[in-house]
């Protein structure tokens, strides 16, 4: 699996997977940090993170439990390098991205926002430096 940056034309595609408007996809091309898997070329998954004093965001997490657990790797390793802590919502609805962050050494911290209606969690790494080894 590789991972590589998103570019625009990855657009169609992503907001398909997040099931979102294709504009508000463009949007966070343009707005976050995002990264895709994809094998054989075709895309499995991806990260969107940015980051705001002493955490990493993860705003978007989707794809296969596998991309989204190698997908994860990215803002860990920024967050391991700025020596910040990174957390994520995720919906409830969401089960293998939830399964891909425990295994990564997250642990749920709660409930967090409920986004459209629906409920979300919330997973916290405090010492990136140790999952990113």
């Amino acid at each position: 699996m590789r991972v590589r940056d998103a570019i625009e034309a990855d657009g169609d595609h992503l907001a398909e997977l997040a099931d979102v408007p294709t504009e508000v996809m463009a949007d966070v091309v343009h707005d976050r940090t995002l990264r895709v898997a994809e094998s054989d070329e075709e895309i499995e998954g991806f990260v969107g993170f940015d980051a705001h004093e002493d955490t990493v965001h993860v705003t978007h997490l989707f794809g296969t439990e596998s991309s989204c657990e190698r997908l994860l790797d990215e803002p860990i390793r920024f967050a391991a390098n700025e020596g910040m802590a990174v957390e994520i919502l995720l919906p409830e609805s969401e089960a293998d991205a939830a399964t891909a962050a425990e295994r990564a050494g997250f642990e749920r911290t709660g409930s967090g926002p409920r986004f459209e209606g629906q409920r979300t969690l919330r997973f916290r790494l405090e010492n990136p430096e140790t999952a990113a080894e």
